[in-house]
């Protein structure tokens, strides 16, 4: 029985960027008791693999998060599967806002030990007392209180190239550093309005729950993240107050949500929103390049690595053993010989106004 791909990854990316065939992208979670999350996994695989399913998915003891490229010809019997899974018969579907149909190029499922590393030990935290989920016209409302506090819960590199007007972006690598950066610049100001908000809405489920369980009065997550904030804006005709670009974690790297250009190429600093890989394997750092800076670096982020794509691939094969590059792929967007690398805002702005940074 077939459960993991077995075809070489640099065909599959080929074969999804000449393919025509119609494919939509969504995105969904649930936090749930799965007693055996090994047989859930392998029973996920090969339905979905049966419908030509791309993507990535993690499964675990508390639930399941995906993302997934799906022929459109079988959403029909794609959300069939799911309504013969108790608890994911009515998940909410996040469908991407800008797509392409080129986001996976195969299906990874994975079982975890979380479906969300979050380095919480607190046995006494209940995940299911969640935070109060508002939809795009009652954030957009909540916003206008300067009662409020907008934090985006998301990384670094994420918050670079979009984010809500207003909101605090933390300088932080993983979602596990971040609840406790957070937690030390809000301790004064757990009585105010804590809105949360990351790409799909999984991050802000556990957030919300956390910080309501060390004393936060009024917790706040926006439904379905900017995903589902970008549709009901548009579907509503309603003032978008997220600004830039939505980073996703997929071969697009990133949806147009508000038009404005708020990052710069980490090379050169012309106003620019654009992530790539760096195309040396052996590096693979992500990070913001303009066509200018990838015509003259040829799509590499240092001399060294401009040096290091010309050399024979077998060469460049011994230099890369050993080195991970795929699991870091988001985990890198920082290097000393990125000039114009943005750091986030890591401290407290003074109230009032607190939420306008």
């Amino acid at each position: 029985m077939k459960l993991h791909n077995k075809v070489d990854k640099k065909i599959l990316r080929e074969q999804l960027l000449a393919s025509d065939e119609d494919r939509t992208t969504i995105s969904f979670y649930k936090y749930a008791s799965i007693k055996n999350p090994e047989v859930f996994r392998d029973h996920l695989y090969v339905q979905w693999d049966e419908l030509d399913i791309y993507g990535r998915v993690h499964v675990a003891g508390e639930g399941i998060n995906a993302q997934l490229s799906i022929p459109t010809e079988h959403l029909n019997a794609f959300v069939a599967t799911l309504k013969n899974i108790t608890f994911l018969e009515n998940v909410r579907l996040n469908f991407a806002f800008q797509d392409n149909g080129k986001s996976f190029y195969k299906l990874v499922i994975k079982a975890r030990d979380k479906v969300l590393a979050d380095g919480l030990e607190d046995q006494s935290f209940d995940s299911s007392n969640k935070g109060q989920h508002l939809h795009a016209k009652e954030w957009n409302q909540l916003m206008e209180d300067p009662n409020s506090i907008l934090i985006d819960m998301r990384n670094h590199y994420e918050s670079e190239v979009g984010h809500f007007d207003g909101a605090i972006a933390p300088d932080v690598d993983t979602f596990a550093s971040s609840l406790d950066v957070i937690d030390k610049m809000m301790e004064e100001h757990k009585d105010k309005n804590i809105m949360m908000y990351c790409t799909g809405g999984i991050r802000c489920e556990k957030a919300s729950a956390w910080y309501k369980h060390k004393g936060y009065k009024n917790v706040y997550q926006l439904e379905g993240g900017i995903v589902k904030y970008a549709h009901e804006v548009q579907d509503e005709k309603l003032d978008n107050k997220f600004k830039g670009k939505n980073f996703v974690f997929d071969a697009r790297l990133g949806e147009t949500i508000g038009q404005e250009v708020i990052a710069k190429c980490h090379q050169c600093g012309k106003a620019c929103d654009t992530h790539v890989n760096c195309k040396n394997v052996a590096c693979n750092l992500l990070f913001i390049q303009c066509e200018d800076c990838a015509k003259s670096h040829e799509n590499t982020c240092s001399e060294h690595c401009q040096s290091t794509i010309k050399l024979p691939e077998e060469e460049q094969h011994e230099l890369r053993k050993g080195k991970r590059t795929g699991h870091n792929i988001f985990k890198k967007g920082r290097s000393p010989h990125l000039k114009y690398k943005q750091d986030g805002a890591t401290e407290m702005p003074e109230m009032p106004g607190m939420h306008k940074l």
